[in-house]
């Protein structure tokens, strides 16, 4: 008899979820991670009162009750809504696309108007099949659009011309003709009060953890006290690279603590010129509306300015870059994990795959125990 049922690598919300489901279903379970905290990306800590997003801006949104009542069961939510500005050499443009963009870059106020202006635009660029990235969001939005808000920032997160970017990945574009401005769209949204880490911290309750622990180099010594492994770690890290490493973007974080109450009056802003080498300048009080867990306002502020980043191994991995050779690569390690039958495969990095935070969480509540 082992001593555990399972062993979860990685303590963020799949690796939690699944430990909790399995937990309350009478079944022993040991949680590992290699970094010195719990939470895996959503790790939030507390600066100059400020519950600060660690690894970049989680904002929870979901349509699905089941999703939201579970986590609920951990955290109260307050009611934030991403509703994040562009500032393009100075201008400021509302997003997603909606008539408040529209009427500041064209000065329309009715959506025929704004509609109008957009097809004139798609109709003059002529594109038929679109073939790469540019083409693609011209053929949705027009010109305008596309140059002032889309191409510098795209161009800055993947660090490749959009005329080399694949069409696919923007399928589609949210563009709104009417005044809403929230960036979801969720029927449920909103930001744990106290933080994420807070949140994770009590779905572990009662659950045995150990930090600064790397599965990967005392993988005998772990496998000999569990049944299953559920593993969250990146796949071709498991398997030692044998395909080739799959590729990712990354990002890297420069945090400022400013003696000013107030930076940017907003949580979240896009850098859509070429020039600005950040992408996006996040203002964590704002995802609190600049109080603390008393409903007290905030002296001073934190801000995060998000660098893209080429990835290369050993980096923070983020966002995976699902073209055809990576996802080619990606199969022929889904099939030697479908050979491990007791070893599960989950999350972002276990799955190659660019999850919503409800995502990730349905997964780990679907997976038998």
């Amino acid at each position: 008899m082992k001593k555990y049922d399972f062993l979860v690598v990685g303590a963020g919300l799949y690796g939690t979820t699944f430990a909790r489901q399995a937990t309350d279903a009478g079944k022993s379970v040991l949680v590992i991670d290699k970094r010195p905290q719990i939470a895996g990306n959503v790790y939030t800590e507390k600066v100059e009162g400020i519950n600060v997003h660690k690894y970049g801006a989680h904002i929870f949104h979901t349509n699905n009750k089941e999703v939201w009542d579970y986590v609920n069961r951990f955290a109260e939510f307050n009611r934030f809504t991403n509703s994040p500005v562009a500032n393009y050499k100075g201008e400021l443009f509302s997003l997603p696309f909606n008539m408040y963009t529209f009427n500041k870059m064209w000065g329309v106020v009715t959506p025929q108007q704004a509609k109008t202006k957009i097809e004139e635009q798609i109709k003059k660029a002529g594109i038929k099949e679109p073939k790469n990235l540019e083409e693609q969001a011209i053929s949705l939005v027009g010109t305008d659009i596309y140059e002032k808000l889309i191409k510098g920032y795209t161009e800055k997160q993947w660090g490749r011309e959009c005329s080399e970017l694949p069409a696919f990945i923007i399928k589609r574009l949210p563009v709104r003709f009417t005044f809403d401005n929230n960036y979801f769209n969720a029927l449920y949204q909103g930001i744990p009060i106290g933080g994420y880490t807070k949140m994770v911290a009590n779905m572990l309750k009662g659950i045995e953890v150990r930090l600064n622990e790397n599965y990967l180099s005392k993988r005998e010594e772990y496998n000999s006290l569990a049944d299953k492994i559920v593993y969250t770690g990146p796949i071709d890290e498991f398997f030692d690279y044998k395909f080739g490493p799959l590729e990712y973007r990354s990002v890297r974080f420069k945090n400022e603590i400013l003696d000013i109450p107030n930076f940017q009056g907003n949580a979240a802003v896009n850098y859509t010129d070429a020039e600005t080498p950040w992408t996006r300048v996040i203002e964590h009080k704002w995802f609190e509306f600049g109080k603390d867990e008393n409903g007290k306002d905030l002296p001073k502020t934190v801000i995060s300015r998000e660098y893209s980043a080429e990835w290369k191994i050993g980096d923070e991995p983020y966002y995976p870059v699902n073209d055809e050779k990576n996802t080619s690569r990606y199969q022929q390690y889904r099939i030697e994990a479908e050979k491990h039958c007791n070893v599960i495969f989950g999350g972002r990095l276990g799955e190659y795959k660019y999850y919503d935070m409800d995502k990730v969480i349905l997964n780990a509540l679907q997976v038998e125990h």
